[in-house]
């Protein structure tokens, strides 16, 4: 069985992480940590969850993450701003300021995400710190 494992840096206006799925690397782009409250924090507190590849409606292809207390719906899922974030987590290939709401961004979204999938099994282990 794989694993992800998410190292993240808590900000004001978001959270910022580093990802490894073996010797695979991104970031990861989160809402800021407000108590593990749903659809406006990042997922809190850090651990070890369940992750699935899974089909949304919503968002095509993604990582589903299970077991998260308090939370449900929880998706590693493409997107570039935390404007289209709902609790969930982005991944990218850099971080960088993209629109001008002075919250950094994740870039190359929809790729880095293709990316991770492809290395996954069907199920996995996700370690966030």
């Amino acid at each position: 069985m794989n694993k992800i494992k998410i190292q993240r840096t808590y900000y004001e206006d978001c959270t910022i992480g580093r990802l490894w799925c073996g010797e695979f690397q991104c970031f990861t782009l989160e809402l800021p940590m407000l108590n593990n409250a749903s659809s406006i924090s990042c997922i809190y507190p850090s651990g070890g969850f369940i992750g699935r590849k899974h089909f949304s409606a919503k968002n095509g292809d993604v990582i589903a993450i299970d077991n998260v207390m308090g939370r449900t719906n929880i998706q590693v899922h493409s997107g570039n701003y935390t404007s289209q974030i709902q609790g969930c987590i982005l991944v990218g290939d850099s971080v960088r300021f993209l629109n001008d709401d002075g919250v950094p961004d994740v870039t190359n979204s929809k790729n880095t995400l293709k990316k991770l999938l492809s290395m996954l099994e069907d199920s996995f282990r996700v370690d966030i710190d």
